[in-house]
Parts: structure tokens; C-alpha cells; sequence
């Protein structure tokens, strides 16, 4: 008696050769009482759980490691001084200016760089040039650092203390004179680096700069009129290198839309809002979006909204997302706490 040979594919087979028929099964299951679940296990609005070590480089003034499922990213700052004689065009600040974001981006005192390591995921091959992804995660974190308003000019600026070197003559219009004055800056370089890459880079990146920036103590430096150079001074008991004062804590939170069609039609079909989406899924979804919030003064505030393709999110949709961003949010402030 003849006997039939059925074929048999693994899960993992079945992801290659049709990765949106495979996802849409997961997602939809035959059997109504079965909640619907994605590839890696996690429900469509379950987000992987963020793991956070800082102080993790030696010789950076601050760093931190962020992984969040197969997504890890180590993020290291480092300063350095830049004279205001080397600043094209430069205003001393004048008392009182609460402008003070505004020095940030006019002197580039923050300067993010991306790198996809070798090795993080299979389409990063060696000696490449720089992807088109690092570049647009580079211009978007740089963009977010400023809108953010995180950091404070303040805490960059270095100054030389003029009153100092005022005599016993100094009159009531020498006042003036013997203010402080700025000499130099702090440039903050902000390296991130992915050492395993599964998806969602932008919120695992700008978690890695938040975590790091917080964890950034930055020297004591003084303007040298002898040598006419900034200096540092030693780490003593009473002079310890100053942390930054950290405005807040914004973070970012992304979402992808998958459709039941390939190539569905607004108001037509049915679809999944799948937040932290992992490589897998970003390349099965047309239309992604990110939200930035912060909650710290217990009041939800949404900081920046990016949308990418698409047409299903709409304003409905973006106030249900704004309450899931808001439990992402309180989700990496436990974790940082």
C-alpha cells in the first residue's frame, strides 16, 4: 500500500520563506479562545523589559549599557574644551538669558555618533560605510537632544572669574567688570554603539544617551591666566566632579502597524499595533510611530510625535498610543531607579 509523504517545515523555515503569511498566523490564530500573540512570544502592545548598567566604561566620563530583548547598545560621553576665541561668531551670554538651549545647537556642544558594530545583525557586513540607518538615527537623536531641551548650557560652560584680580579700588562701575566671564566650554561627545541589533533602535539608542548623560560627571575646570588655558583640578574632598542637571526624563517609545493584507487599504482590513517591534516585524510593517513623553511632574507631556508611512494611525489611535508610552515610561524610570 502506497503511503503519502507530507511536508513538514519548521517554524524558524516557515519565517524565511513567508515571513507575512507567518506573523498573520501567530497574530490570528485559528482557534477564537487563543489570544493573539506575536512570533517571540510577547502580546501586540507588550514591550521587551529594558536592562540598564551605567558606569560601564573606564575611561568615559559617563556610559551606560541598554538592552531591551536582543537590542544592546553601550553609549559613552566624553568632554572636552573648546575656547570661545575658536567659536565662529560668538555672543557672551548676558545675565539673566534663560536662552540658554540655544548655545547648545549654535556652538554644536552635542555631538551624537551611531555605529552598527560588525556582527550586531546579518546586513551589517565589515568595512561598509556608514548605513543610511546610522545616519538618520544620528540626525534624529541630535534633533531630539535639542527639542528635548535635556541638558543645560550652564552646566557646559566654563568660566574665569575676573573679581579675583580686582583690587581694593574697585569702584561701583567696575561692577560690571568684575563678573564672571565664559573662556570656554564642555563638547560633549555622545558614542553609541549597537553590539546586537533585533529591532527598535531608536528608543534602545536615545535610552542608552539618557542613562549615560545621567551618569556623567564632568571635571572641575578653572581658566588659567598665567597659562591662558583651561585646567582641571584634581578630584579632592571638596571638589568632585559636578554631574549634569538633567531636565526631566524623556523617553521614547515606538510602535509598528501590521496589516492582515500586504498592501491594505485605510479603513480596510484588519491590523495589530505592535509595540517594540524586533527586526523582523520592522520589516513587515509600512507605517511605524514614535512618541517621546515625559511624566516626571506627574502630568503625561508629549515632548516630540514622529510618523512614518502609512495610514492607519490616526488621531484616535495616537491617543490610545500616548497611554501605552505612558507605562513604557514608567516602566525605565523603575529601572533606572
Amino acid at each position: 500500500m502506497a503511503t503519502s509523504n507530507t511536508l513538514t517545515l519548521s517554524s524558524a523555515t516557515f519565517a524565511k520563506l513567508s515571513p507575512h503569511p507567518f506573523l498573520l498566523a501567530n497574530l490570528q490564530p485559528p482557534d477564537p479562545s487563543t489570544p493573539s500573540a506575536r512570533t517571540n512570544g510577547r502580546q501586540p502592545r507588550q514591550a521587551r523589559p529594558y536592562s540598564v548598567n551605567t558606569s560601564s566604561l573606564s575611561h568615559a566620563h559617563g556610559s551606560a549599557v541598554v538592552r531591551s530583548g536582543d537590542t544592546t547598545v553601550i553609549c559613552g560621553v566624553r568632554g572636552e574644551t573648546l575656547l570661545t576665541s575658536q567659536i565662529p561668531n560668538y555672543r557672551a551670554p548676558q545675565p539673566g538669558d534663560t536662552a540658554s538651549h540655544d548655545e547648545l545647537r549654535d556652538y554644536d556642544l552635542l555631538v551624537p555618533n551611531i555605529e552598527l558594530a560588525t556582527g550586531c545583525a546579518p546586513n551589517f557586513l565589515p568595512g561598509a560605510p556608514p548605513t543610511t540607518l546610522a545616519q538618520t538615527l544620528s540626525t534624529r537623536l541630535f534633533s531630539l537632544l535639542h527639542s528635548s531641551k535635556l541638558l543645560n548650557a550652564e552646566d557646559l560652560r566654563i568660566y574665569h572669574d575676573k573679581s579675583e584680580l580686582q583690587g581694593e579700588g574697585v569702584t561701583e562701575h567696575d561692577e560690571e567688570e568684575a563678573m564672571k566671564e565664559v573662556k570656554a566650554y564642555w563638547t560633549l561627545y555622545v558614542d553609541v554603539l549597537f553590539i546586537s541589533f533585533d529591532g527598535n533602535p531608536f528608543d534602545v539608542a536615545w535610552a542608552a544617551i539618557v542613562a549615560a548623560l545621567r551618569d556623567t560627571k564632568l571635571p572641575r575646570a578653572y581658566w588659567d591666566v598665567d597659562r591662558e588655558m583651561v585646567l582641571c583640578s584634581r578630584p579632592t574632598g571638596n571638589e568632585q566632579p559636578m554631574p549634569l542637571s538633567i531636565r526631566g526624563l524623556p523617553v521614547a517609545c515606538t510602535a509598528a502597524v501590521f496589516t492582515a493584507n500586504e498592501r491594505q487599504k485605510k479603513g480596510i482590513g484588519r491590523y495589530w499595533i505592535l509595540v517594540d517591534p524586533d527586526r523582523l516585524e520592522e520589516s513587515l510593517c509600512d507605517e511605524t510611530v514614535t512618541m517621546v513623553v515625559d511624566s516626571t511632574e506627574g502630568e503625561l507631556k508629549i515632548l516630540a510625535i514622529s510618523k512614518n508611512g502609512g495610514t492607519v494611525v490616526g488621531p484616535a489611535l495616537m491617543r490610545e498610543f500616548a497611554k501605552v508610552a505612558e507605562v513604557r515610561w514608567k516602566e525605565f524610570r523603575d529601572i533606572l531607579q
